[in-house]
C-alpha cells in the first residue's frame, strides 16, 4: 500500500505516551496495524512504565 499525493489524507494515530497525533511513514507501510508510539523515545518511556 503506498501514499501518493498530499499529506493530508495520510493515516493518523494518537502515541500513548506524549499524545500527539502522528502520521503514517512509508517505513511502517508493512506494519502499520503494529506501530503504537510516535517514536523510539516514546516506546522507552512507555517499557519503562509500571501500572
Amino acid at each position: 500500500m503506498g501514499y501518493k499525493g498530499l499529506k493530508t489524507h495520510l493515516p493518523v494515530k494518537v502515541c500513548p505516551v506524549c499524545n500527539r497525533p502522528f502520521q503514517w511513514r512509508k517505513k511502517w507501510a508493512q506494519n502499520w496495524q503494529d506501530v503504537k508510539y510516535c517514536s523510539e523515545r516514546c516506546r522507552a518511556q512507555a517499557r519503562g512504565r509500571k501500572p
